[in-house]
């Protein structure tokens, strides 16, 4: 399973920004999906996902009520949708995905990742 994120960038505090995740032209049918992100010097922390069957989302406290976690109807990308950004959300972005997984904030119960994508908010 190969993932690829995308949509990182350069963003001035309070703009926004839309990050996607697609895996290699397949879907993500039976997955948990997920984004986690790691700030220079920091651990990998866990930032959104929803659970396989796409019933639930969760959401880090830091980021409630200023980021969104979604799909398109066919599946096949995944996307956070980042408002309100603030420098300390400055962080390289990760998406991974975990076949018939529960969503949840652990990295350890991800399979799969994608490569990164960079994503700097500036004061």
């Amino acid at each position: 399973v190969q993932l690829q994120a995308s949509g990182g960038g350069l963003v001035q505090a309070g703009g926004s920004l839309r990050l996607s995740c697609a895996r290699s032209g397949r879907t993500f049918i039976r997955f948990a999906v997920g984004w986690f992100r790691q700030a220079p010097g920091k651990e990998r922390e866990f930032v959104a996902a929803f659970r396989w069957n796409g019933g639930s989302t969760y959401y880090a406290d830091s980021v409630k009520g200023r980021f969104t976690i979604s799909r398109d109807n066919a599946e096949s990308t995944v996307y956070l949708q980042m408002n309100s950004l603030k420098p300390e959300d400055t962080a390289v972005y990760y998406c991974a995905a975990a076949r018939f997984g529960s969503g949840g904030p652990e990295s350890k119960d991800y399979d799969y990742w994608g490569q990164g994508t960079q994503v700097t908010v500036s004061s």
